[in-house]
């Protein structure tokens, strides 16, 4: 149960289909599969102990190579977002505890030493090797995601081959991906949307199409960009099809090509959904669920029928053959299953390794309707969805205290019509500063989907009777944005 063997069971069988389309660039099976043993073959010659290897690339085809290279050669990758500040990308490349870290251009300084930088754009033309992938058990690491830690520091989600096989192989045969299919990918690597893109895209033999990053802010190109390839199958997050919704003339473009439609990482408002399955008739829509422990644990096939305006729609019933249970006490999600992820990556090494057969608790709150789906109703912690990001509010604090002109702060979730529930600060400063003072380290410190999007400076925290923070004054005090 190796992850690889999809892909190069497809590089085989379709050896002259289109694997993958960058900017108007495309690669065929047969030449990604033979860069892929290349550059494997050089990989072999940086030693990484069993320590995660770091990509540093931008979402495309590079990066897509040096990530099947990594797996060719048994080893696990970690890939990292280049939008982040300089110390979060230091910080999770010290916890991962990484030796190897792929990129382009000079050595950043944010590499930790003594951990190796390969320049790809150095290594000239890959070797020819026909070497077969590196045969690893079905509980080997294939990669580590790192997420918003609720103790104040990113931690490591790490998934196992088991965990991907399973995931993509019924997203395979659930949507029905195959060879005519052209998927659109904008997920970047670090997000868990992206393993359906590279694995059940290029395990299926579809072209993956990767969509060009900048036209995320301009709707109307984006839809033009989908009807102009073609696109028949694409996985997002609500808040980009809510902008599509209001600004991406879908109506007027048709996207009559786009047969499936998959949405996952944040609740998407009824009225979006009602908007897109009247302009897109035969387009086929599903609401996917899960955090990234779970990869996808839910699913709903949209029943345009059942769409009402105001109504929360459902997440769904179990997927992946994962078991799912309601705790009785607060209702919270419970799963288990071979979707589950093998435990926390932390300090280069195990933290909390989950034993197989375990349930695991999602921090979701639900409930199971007379229908017998599955609906979603909020976190039971403090943690946030924004954009399709994991955010949790103490990483945020933790990042904003230790910035010197803070003497305390508390962060709160408000809401935000487009992207779900926003991170929003209650700060209080040393005296004589003020919230244009603090702006700076936080851009410096937190990625922009992290930094919050309001502040309110005062004189100090309120607090319960018990000297905890008390978080709901303080959301009184930001009200809504």
């Amino acid at each position: 149960m190796n992850i690889l063997s999809g892909f190069v069971e497809a590089c085989r069988a379709y050896p002259e289909r289109v694997a993958l389309v960058q900017d108007g660039c495309p690669i065929l099976y047969r030449d990604l599969l033979r860069r892929v043993q290349g550059f494997a073959a050089i990989l072999n010659r940086h030693p990484c102990d069993d320590q995660p290897v770091a990509v540093a690339i931008d979402r495309g085809i590079d990066a897509s190579i040096a990530i099947f290279a990594i797996l060719h050669t048994g080893k696990c990758y970690l890939p990292l977002d280049l939008k982040n500040p300089p110390t979060r990308l230091q910080s999770i490349t010290q916890d991962a505890g990484v030796s190897l870290v792929l990129g382009k251009g000079s050595r950043p300084a944010w590499v930790p030493p003594p951990a190796t930088w390969v320049d790809i754009e150095k290594l000239g033309n890959p070797p020819d090797s026909n070497a077969p992938p590196v045969n690893v058990g079905a509980e080997f690491l294939a990669c580590v995601l790192y997420t918003s830690g609720s103790t104040g520091k990113p931690k490591g989600v790490a998934l196992s081959h088991r965990a991907l096989v399973n995931f993509s192989r019924w997203a395979g045969q659930t949507f029905a991906i195959g060879t005519n299919d052209r998927i659109a990918s904008l997920a970047p690597f670090h997000f868990d949307l992206s393993i359906f893109d590279l694995f059940t895209g290029l395990g299926s033999g579809a072209s993956v199409h990767f969509v060009p990053g900048g036209l995320t802010l301009r709707p109307s190109r984006l839809t033009a960009w989908l009807h102009e390839h073609a696109i028949t199958v694409w996985y997002t997050v609500p808040s980009l099809l809510n902008f599509l919704a209001l600004k991406g003339a879908v109506e007027t473009t048709g996207l009559k090509s786009l047969q499936t439609l998959l949405f996952a990482g944040e609740v998407m408002p009824a009225a979006t959904l009602i908007k897109f399955a009247s302009a897109l008739p035969a387009t086929r829509f599903y609401n996917l669920f899960g955090p990234t422990e779970t990869n996808v644990c839910c699913y709903w096939p949209v029943e345009r029928s059942r769409l009402a305006d105001g109504e929360p729609i459902p997440i769904g019933k179990p997927a992946c053959e994962s078991e799912l249970a309601v705790a009785e006490a607060n209702g919270e999600l419970l799963v288990r299953g071979d979707n589950l992820f093998s435990g926390y990556w932390n300090r280069g090494g195990w933290l909390n390794r989950v034993k197989p057969g375990s349930w695991y608790a999602t921090g979701d709150r639900v409930s199971i309707g007379p229908d017998g789906l599955f609906r979603y109703h909020g976190r039971i912690d403090r943690m946030l969805k924004c954009s399709g990001y994991r955010v949790e509010p103490a990483e945020i604090e933790s990042v904003v205290r230790n910035i010197p002109i803070v003497e305390s702060c508390a962060v709160v979730g408000i809401d935000d019509p487009a992207s779900g529930r926003r991170p929003a600060a209650a700060v209080v400063l040393q005296t004589g500063k003020g919230i244009n003072d603090l702006l700076p380290a936080i851009k410096a410190s937190l990625p922009a989907y992290m930094q919050p999007v309001k502040y309110v400076l005062l004189n100090r925290l309120p607090q319960l009777s018990n000297g905890k923070i008390n978080y709901p004054e303080i959301e009184r005090h930001l009200g809504k944005r």
